[in-house]
């Protein structure tokens, strides 16, 4: 439970005007009341999941184990229980933070389902499993997440304007998320030429922050050990610089009309916020990054650390111009950004395809011994 001060750092921030959700989902984690005091006693504004945020919950203890035996021993397969399980969590998550949708108008109180990412290059499939996950969770603070591929491109645009909320994940790149910012935008011109709402079509673009400095910190290390200025600034520095293609596009006369006929913006959501280096302050990219119009998903651990000795400051809005200096340098010492989110996105369809397959695995084993009665 949170002390007047744990909460007042939280609701500081969320005067800044940045929402904070919870990067993590578990069965014991809504059953225990936890989060729900967490919404209640801190704001906490929404939450994400993940192939490997599922994996962890299904695989730590027997949460899970009676509602396994009950479907195996019904005849599921693997795939249905896993949608039984991770539909189950989802909604009841949805539910308590219902009354956050609600009373912020539907800016908040998301909870979000990722589509399977074996479908990440495949916008037709991509598309139906959207579909699917959305009308089986069957409530409006329902977020689905889609990965930010140039396949998931056509999804992301068609699911928006069906009116689906959408969590563009795997974002790396300033490049690929103003292609995502695009699509959105389309999607919305699209609904109101034909007169349908748009106040409700929520979206946020979860760009992914400290693996770029895990992954440059690494090279220059190796090739520019005389470099180590520009260790640890490559991610803010990115992050900055979508936020200046983020004004660029929804303060624009574009977007004016839809703005003015109620759409939301959609909103930078900073993710993989948790610092992998020792040497760096373990709430550098919560503290570095609060500005005006974002979410930040945070690790548990983060979470912690941010409530007991984080900053609430408006950093972001800072220093917008030595971003675009800190890019140069890194570039100039001979890094090329576009390669190393290019392999960023590549890997992380292969992390979370790993952990989806070593999740299934596990289910599998799990059914097949409550289907023989084990």
């Amino acid at each position: 439970m949170a002390t007047p001060k744990d909460s007042s750092i939280l609701q500081a921030t969320q005067n800044l005007g940045q929402s904070l959700w919870l990067d993590n989902i578990s069965r014991s984690l809504i059953t225990s009341g936890n989060l729900a005091k967490l919404i209640t006693d801190d704001g906490l504004q929404g939450m994400t999941s993940n192939p490997s945020i599922f994996d962890k919950a299904f695989s730590e203890g027997s949460d899970y184990d009676d509602d396994i035996r009950k479907h195996a021993r019904a005849g599921a397969g693997t795939q249905e229980i896993y949608d039984a399980l991770t539909v189950a969590d989802i909604q009841a998550a949805l539910d308590l933070f219902r009354p956050v949708y609600d009373a912020s108008r539907a800016l908040d109180g998301y909870v979000s389902l990722e589509v399977s990412p074996l479908l990440a290059r495949d916008s037709h499939q991509t598309l139906s499993e959207a579909r699917r996950l959305w009308n089986a969770l069957n409530r409006p603070n329902t977020m689905i997440k889609i990965p930010g591929t140039a396949e998931g491109l056509p999804a992301i645009e068609e699911a928006l304007y069906e009116g689906m909320n959408v969590n563009v994940t795997l974002l790396f790149s300033v490049e690929a998320y103003e292609k995502v910012a695009l699509a959105h935008i389309r999607a919305l011109k699209r609904r109101h030429a034909e007169g349908k709402s748009l106040g409700h079509v929520s979206s946020v673009a979860s760009f992914f922050v400290s693996r770029i400095d895990s992954t440059v910190d690494a090279w220059l290390e190796k090739n520019k050990p005389d470099h180590k200025e520009l260790q640890g600034k490559t991610a803010i520095a990115n992050a900055k610089d979508a936020y200046r293609v983020y004004e660029r596009l929804y303060k624009s006369n574009e977007f004016a009309p839809l703005a003015a006929a109620g759409a939301q913006v959609q909103r930078l959501l900073w993710a993989s916020t948790g610092t992998k280096n020792p040497a760096y302050p373990d709430t550098l990219y919560v503290d570095e990054l609060i500005g005006p119009d974002t979410v930040n998903t945070v690790p548990p651990a983060t979470y912690e650390a941010f409530r007991d000795h984080g900053t609430a400051e408006p950093k972001l809005l800072d220093g917008l111009d030595k971003a675009l200096s800190d890019l140069k340098a890194v570039a100039d010492a001979g890094v090329k950004l576009s390669e190393v989110t290019d392999a960023l996105l590549d890997d992380g369809i292969k992390q979370f395809v790993k952990a989806f397959e070593k999740l299934m695995a596990g289910l599998d084993h799990k059914r097949a011994a409550f289907a023989a009665g084990e």
